[in-house]
């Protein structure tokens, strides 16, 4: 069903301020799936905060205007399937990554992240990004480790104490 020029501009402005404030976007081939393979990642990518949305080429072209994904207009071909990730950096790529595990007809065909444009292949790379909160965790292991080793560097000399003294009076 085509549509009328007020929904495409609907439309555009749409899928402009989700990627104006969208953290990476993944673009996907989906020629093969089914809509209930359709509809089954679109509840799991809503699940994870991801926008997915499937628009003409032309319509994205005007829709990255001003964004950073502006880069991925070039690799824009074919029927495509657009993946925003606005929460965590990436949140697209993991619920692309593990809806094609299943389903061999997705087929990655680009990554942006930062205004950068990445090759399909390097899907698995932001995939491995951690979330917000394993990021979190992560700065706090690595800020606790110097207190940690000072607090045993400091308890290490009272405790050989009193291992030898006891060790003393056992022998005694």
């Amino acid at each position: 069903m085509a549509l009328s020029f007020s929904s495409k501009q609907a439309l555009v402005a749409e899928v402009n301020s989700v990627a104006a404030e969208a953290l990476s976007a993944v673009a996907a081939e989906y020629r093969g799936l089914t809509v209930a393979e359709m509809t089954e990642l679109r509840a799991s990518a809503r699940d994870s905060g991801v926008y997915v949305k499937v628009v003409k080429n032309t319509l994205a072209r005007r829709a990255f205007e001003g964004t950073e994904f502006e880069c991925m207009q070039e690799s824009l071909s074919g029927p495509l399937l657009l993946a925003f990730s606005r929460e965590d950096p990436g949140s697209a790529a993991r619920v692309v990554k593990s809806f094609a595990k299943d389903h061999d007809k997705l087929v990655t065909v680009s990554v942006s992240i930062g205004g950068q444009l990445f090759e399909a292949s390097d899907l698995d790379r932001l995939a491995a990004l951690p979330t917000l909160d394993g990021a979190r965790s992560l700065l706090l292991s690595v800020l606790q480790a110097p207190m940690t080793q000072l607090a045993r560097l400091l308890s290490e000399p009272p405790t050989m104490l009193a291992r030898t003294l006891q060790a003393r009076g056992e022998q005694a």
